[in-house]
């Protein structure tokens, strides 16, 4: 039975949630611990890293709060690591408009895979992303002699990662389905 750690990008992954079900399905009601059991199948999951960026409390008081509530659940969830990152502002040339880009979350994610393999603490590092930035860390840490499975949504599929890494998975409803709390589902 081989260790495995999966590492998930947090806003590569709603987004590809967002593409499957729209708004008909809620993050705060996934189970990422399942998932990972998943993609594990009969390896022993050992952890599961989830990255993501605490909102802006002064945009939207609403949506920061119960991004607060999935957060402080995500925390209480047995071998599940919340790892925060922050949003940074960006505005729109030539308008008063702006959006949020997430920072320091790619970076973070690669240190970690390759802190974790050169501490030996997994045979299998299983990385939710479709970020082809992460070919160097893939590559080094199979030099270590661990495997890398990507997991990755239709839509935000980075060919070079797929190459790259020793096996691929694609997201799919059915998979995803069986990962959502039925209790808190609507």
């Amino acid at each position: 039975m081989k260790r495995v750690i999966l590492f998930i990008d947090g806003s590569n992954f709603y987004y590809g949630l967002k593409s499957i079900y729209g708004n008909s399905k809620s993050l705060s009601d996934f189970d990422f611990k399942k998932l990972g059991e998943i993609l594990s199948k009969e390896d022993k999951l050992e952890k599961v890293f989830y990255y993501n960026a605490p909102l802006n409390y002064k945009e939207n008081p609403e949506k920061y709060s119960k991004q607060q509530k999935f957060f402080n659940k995500t925390k209480k969830t047995d071998k599940v690591e919340l790892r925060l990152s922050r949003l940074q502002k960006r505005k729109i040339k030539g308008t008063n408009k702006h959006y949020y880009v997430v920072k320091g979350d790619d970076i973070h994610i690669a240190a970690e895979i390759v802190k974790e393999a050169y501490e030996d603490n997994y045979d299998i590092a299983i990385l939710v992303s479709g970020d082809g930035d992460f070919v160097p860390c893939i590559k080094m840490v199979q030099n270590k002699e661990k495997q890398v499975v990507n997991a990755y949504f239709k839509q935000s599929m980075s060919w070079q990662l797929k190459q790259t890494c020793n096996k691929s998975i694609k997201l799919t409803k059915e998979i995803l389905d069986k990962c959502f709390d039925k209790e808190n589902l609507k």
